[in-house]
């Protein structure tokens, strides 16, 4: 018999439900599955919610369905790493949802309290993004905050110099400053990536008062956010390619990649680059050499509050 899952209420104080992110988590990713999906028959009977049976998604991970419902109720405690192993491969996690969902069930214990420290970069990561030449680089820390860049990625990205330190955000550019739809060619995609982004930072942080008010002020402010953030997709930052419409030069095809830094900070270098002897290569070039005044341009010049 197929079952509603009760939503799980929030908790008061600034932090995400732990148990409500884990039931969401498990239900969102057993609603995407089909039976055929992992081998099993479809009798063609009519299902009143999408994707695989709790039933069916036990059996498969070798669980009993009343202790595989426990865990999709968001009571993940004394559950066994090979028993998330098996709910993973039954689920097709990614590696990224895998990590997720370890998070998820079994937290850290003795945290330390969150503080509203801002984060720092260390003085010789600094200068080395002004010593690249040439190429847009920036070094983002949790929440997506973008903490240090060199000139090229203000010349790319806009001078972040200008927005108020709490302003300098992925998540807030993206969704509430409107010159940043127009930058990115794909920003639908872009839209994505930052909310999985996020969605790993809670489930590694969910008593992180900061990323909660993050989360809430845009859940209030952007319906696309909040449509995103229903769907408890994951992602870790990785490379790929980015199209951006700049208002001097034009299209611009550049490959990032990202570095997570191995200091126990959480931070991530990431870098932007043309592929040789292309349009793209010859406009940062000319960004390049116009110096002050490409960095004014940036994306149209972001207006401050």
């Amino acid at each position: 018999m197929d079952e509603q899952l009760e939503p799980v209420h929030g908790t008061a104080g600034g932090a995400l439900d732990q148990r409500a992110e884990l039931s969401e988590f498990l239900r969102t990713r057993r609603a995407r599955l089909k039976p055929e999906d992992v081998g099993l028959p479809d009798f063609g009977r009519h299902r009143r919610v999408p994707g695989l049976r709790r039933e069916e998604l036990a059996q498969l991970a070798g669980v009993s369905v009343a202790y595989y419902t426990r865990l999709e109720q968001g009571n993940g405690r004394n559950v066994s790493a090979e028993v998330l192993d098996a709910i993973a491969r039954a689920l097709r996690l990614s590696d990224a949802e895998h990590a997720h969902l370890t998070h998820l069930a079994k937290p850290k214990q003795n945290k330390k309290k969150q503080t509203a420290r801002t984060e720092q970069v260390r003085p010789a990561l600094a200068q080395l993004l002004d010593s690249i030449d040439g190429v847009p680089a920036y070094i983002t820390g949790r929440r997506s905050d973008i903490l240090a860049w060199n000139r090229m990625a203000a010349a790319v990205f806009g001078d972040w110099a200008e927005l108020p330190v709490q302003e300098r955000n992925w998540a807030r550019l993206v969704f509430l400053r409107p010159e940043y739809r127009d930058l990115f060619m794909e920003w639908d995609q872009k839209a994505f990536d930052i909310v999985a982004y996020l969605r790993m930072d809670a489930g590694c942080h969910p008593d992180d008062p900061r990323l909660s008010a993050l989360v809430g002020e845009l859940s209030v402010k952007s319906e696309e956010f909040r449509r995103l953030w229903a769907t408890h997709d994951v992602k870790e930052k990785s490379y790929g390619v980015k199209r951006l419409r700049h208002p001097l030069v034009g299209e611009l095809t550049l490959n990032f990649e990202s570095f997570r830094l191995i200091d126990g900070t959480e931070q991530t270098l990431i870098t932007y680059h043309a592929e040789p002897g292309s349009p793209s290569a010859e406009a940062l070039r000319l960004l390049a050499s116009w110096g002050a005044d490409a960095t004014k341009a940036g994306t149209g010049r972001p207006a401050t509050d």
